[in-house]
């Protein structure tokens, strides 16, 4: 089996991150508001990043007192392009923390944002135009799909008929798909249809059982994203279809790495992509106003492969995720 290597590409320019983290709440002068804009706990992905930007802003707050952090939510894209509006003119923000809703329609109330002299970070759904944001953080979604792809292809051994459920129109779907398929590229995987299931357990169900009505042979499924998975796990087990194909998530949900710890067969590994960087990016984000370095271009984190030899690390049974 090929080597599948993972590693955090660091390319935002700041020397002082590591030790500025730990600057006590003196080092800022002045007093600073940030704005994090985030998608509701529509599903368990976003559970995640709700939790985390939450202990972040405790955390943040209590070392730096003189920087307060507002949390807004969304359940539409509509919905959260209002709440930009109101993180501006309301409550005079400094800078931006957002992870889109959706990247096309979220693209241009980002630009107002930034020509109002806001600095501004883009987390995990980038935005439809390049240039807009000062900080763009994310996990590595072309690697997400690569190394999910090199791990079907390999298991398959060249050959086989599978099927995908792609998640939400954006621009990190894209990457995904892209990095799944260039992996599969010149070999004899076939994909028999690919869907968005919109990283929905409810809509991972509904297309896995359209998948299984209208093909006899599946050899294994490309789910994207944990809580698809838990959708097709389950539609697989009512059609009493376990013995004959493998799933392959992603995002490191404790009830996949947990079936993946176990040894189970249809679970065999998943691909992390942590929801905890919203966390990383409101660190950095404040980094931009008590370092006296340049926080600025993107910070993109690894997505290891998860098997059972290293699953342990990634189980965290305490998370909401």
């Amino acid at each position: 089996m090929r080597t599948i290597k993972t590693a955090v590409k660091a390319c935002v320019t700041t020397a002082a991150l590591t030790s500025a983290i730990g600057l006590s709440g003196a080092a800022v002068a002045q007093e600073y508001t940030i704005g994090v804009s985030i998608p509701a706990a529509t599903h368990g992905w976003t559970g995640g990043v709700n939790y985390h930007a939450e202990e972040a802003k405790k955390r943040l707050e209590e070392l730096y007192p003189d920087i307060e952090i507002t949390i807004s939510t969304a359940g539409t894209a509509g919905e959260q392009a209002n709440d930009l509006e109101d993180l501006v003119s309301l409550r005079n923000i400094d800078a931006l923390v957002v992870l889109p809703f959706e990247s096309g329609p979220l693209t241009d109330p980002v630009r107002r944002v930034k020509e109002s002299g806001v600095f501004v970070t883009v987390v995990d759904r980038g935005l439809t135009e390049e240039g807009i944001q000062d900080l763009y953080v994310a996990g590595n979604n072309h690697e997400l799909g690569r190394v999910s792809g090199e791990y079907i292809r390999e298991r398959l051994d060249d050959q086989g008929d599978i099927v995908v459920l792609r998640g939400i129109p954006t621009v990190i779907d894209d990457e995904r798909v892209q990095g799944f398929q260039e992996a599969i590229e010149g070999s004899e995987v076939n994909i028999l249809d690919m869907q968005h299931a919109n990283w929905n357990r409810d809509d991972g169900f509904e297309v896995m059982q359209d998948y299984l009505s209208r093909f006899d042979n599946i050899d294994a499924v490309w789910a994207q994203d944990d809580d698809i998975a838990l959708g097709v796990i389950e539609a697989v087990r009512q059609a009493d279809r376990e013995d004959e194909l493998f799933i392959v998530g992603g995002a490191g949900m404790k009830d996949i790495i947990k079936r993946v710890m176990d040894g189970d067969e249809l679970v065999p590994v998943d691909v992390l992509y942590p929801p905890a960087m919203i966390a990383t990016a409101m660190d950095l984000t404040v980094q931009h106003f008590v370092s006296n370095g340049p926080v600025l271009g993107e910070y993109i984190l690894g997505s290891p492969l998860i098997t059972q030899e290293n699953a342990e690390q990634y189980y965290f049974p305490d998370s909401p995720f």
